[in-house]
């Protein structure tokens, strides 16, 4: 239904001047399709209320509505050219009137945790980049023929949103980000287990890929009443997100799949120093693949006990101060975690094991993520009780994994069901934790029972084969014999 269009707004991004990488593709095109979902949004509401007998309030103003600046209609339903702006007119509007309208509802609304609020964060940090107003007029013309009013529609529509996201994936990349395959975070939650009534939280949220799929995990954990509906939507997925562009992504991402006024916050995670951090400030879960790589400010480093200027293990320290007692975790990591040496290594292996339950290691194969030159591991742990015992299982594949052959769900249903029992396999083993060097806690143990299941073949089977050899043999030394 929607893929055709997204394919049409692309073609035209890719002629304007002002729109230059796929970055900014996904960005201009996110702004005018939440503003498109909000009029459907305001509208649904309007229904609502009106089969209520209630007076629906718009949060636009009429001005700035869908149906009055973007795409006008006659009285037979097709577009107004007389009252639809195009060229300069559309342009200086967008930049002049509108995006300043938009921005001020930051300061306006009443609450951070309300929809009006995110309407002005996010305009605070978009920023118009076309410059033709008539590839503009051109842009809104098909987005206003997509529909976000049914559930199909919507679940179409965040499906290919998704997919767009994905594919933008790696383009920005940059401090060691890349885009977590849908497969792989279906399989994380489906481990965790969050339960309604629980609060989830990432605090390297991106696109929001974890919470969106917690979101559709917990729905489709059983029948909703109107308690959890509400529970879902206001108390249960929260955030952090440093980056601007990810900022905007992630929180729109949310809203069209479902979430009216994310719990994202845009700020630097690690800029908060964890021993500030207090019991009101946990969270039940953590779902998250934090950024890697070095060069983390020494003042940043002062925030955490374990200083180290790898990214990720800073976000790892902060993931284990801010769980609950009792909460579970599942967090991407790079797999040099389990054995590098230095002293900050040492100490946060020592951290999460005397700390946590870390009950569940799973090995990734290199390609999992698509552009990434390292491979990684899923740490499963959850806080409150030291680490007894430990199951690994290495995901071996008969294939090479890349953009065109990605990672499925397939894949690992093996790991999923043998996950429940930790149970041991050709692919899979238990370790000790007393067993465990206790100077440098290297977690790096090798499958032991790897090729320790080749079949042995029966005695008798080789004796016929040596049988058959000879046989073969003294044809050969005949007809040699033959030729001299």
């Amino acid at each position: 239904m929607f893929e055709q269009s997204f394919k049409n707004i692309d073609d035209v991004l890719h002629r304007d001047a002002g729109v230059g990488t796929e970055l900014d593709y996904i960005e201009q095109t996110s702004w005018i399709l939440f503003l498109k979902y909000l009029n459907d949004f305001e509208e649904d509401k309007k229904t609502e209320a009106a089969l209520a007998g209630k007076k629906y309030e718009y949060i636009i103003d009429s001005k700035y509505r869908w149906e009055i600046w973007a795409s006008p209609k006659t009285t037979d339903g097709k577009l107004d050219h007389n009252k639809a702006l195009s060229g300069s007119d559309l342009i200086n509007f967008v930049d002049h009137e509108l995006f300043p309208y938009l921005k001020k509802f930051k300061t306006e609304a009443v609450s951070p945790d309300t929809i009006e609020y995110k309407i002005g964060e996010i305009f605070s940090e978009l920023k118009n980049k076309i410059q033709s107003g008539y590839a503009l007029r051109n842009i809104l013309d098909i987005v206003d023929g997509m529909r976000f009013r049914t559930d199909s529609e919507k679940h179409e529509m965040s499906h290919l949103y998704e997919s767009k996201i994905k594919n933008m994936g790696n383009a920005g990349r940059n401090g060691g980000e890349f885009y977590t395959p849908r497969s792989l975070i279906k399989t994380i939650v489906k481990v965790v287990a969050p339960k309604i009534g629980e609060k989830i939280y990432d605090g390297a949220v991106g696109s929001a890929g974890f919470l969106v799929e917690a979101y559709g995990y917990l729905k489709e954990s059983r029948k909703l009443y109107p308690k959890d509906v509400e529970i879902l939507q206001k108390k249960t997925f929260y955030g952090k997100e440093i980056k601007s562009l990810a900022y905007i992504i992630g929180v729109m991402n949310m809203i069209l799949h479902g979430i009216e006024a994310p719990n994202i916050i845009h700020t630097n995670t690690l800029a908060e120093n964890i021993s500030d951090i207090q019991e009101k400030d946990r969270y039940d879960i953590v779902l998250a693949n934090p950024p890697f790589g070095a060069g983390i400010r020494k003042e940043i480093q002062q925030n955490f006990p374990i200083k180290t200027g790898e990214t990720a293990f800073l976000f790892l320290q902060h993931f284990i101060k801010i769980l609950k007692a009792g909460g579970r975790a599942g967090i991407v990591i790079k797999n040099t975690f389990l054995s590098n040496t230095d002293n900050a290594s040492v100490s946060l292996r020592k951290l999460l094991l005397e700390s946590c339950n870390l009950h569940t290691v799973l090995d990734l194969p290199g390609g999992t993520f698509t552009g990434a030159g390292v491979k990684t591991v899923i740490l499963f742990f959850e806080k409150g009780s030291s680490t007894k015992r430990t199951w690994f299982y290495q995901l071996n594949l008969t294939r090479n994994l890349g953009k065109t052959n990605p990672l499925n769900e397939k894949d690992l249903e093996e790991f999923v069901t043998l996950q429940k029992s930790k149970a041991n396999s050709p692919n899979s083993w238990s370790i000790d934790t007393k067993n465990v060097d206790q100077k440098t806690f290297d977690l790096s143990v090798k499958n032991p029972n790897k090729n320790i299941e080749q079949k042995l073949r029966d005695p008798k089977e080789i004796l016929e084969e040596m049988e058959l050899l000879n046989e073969k043999n003294k044809v050969i030394l005949n007809n040699i014999k033959n030729l001299t």
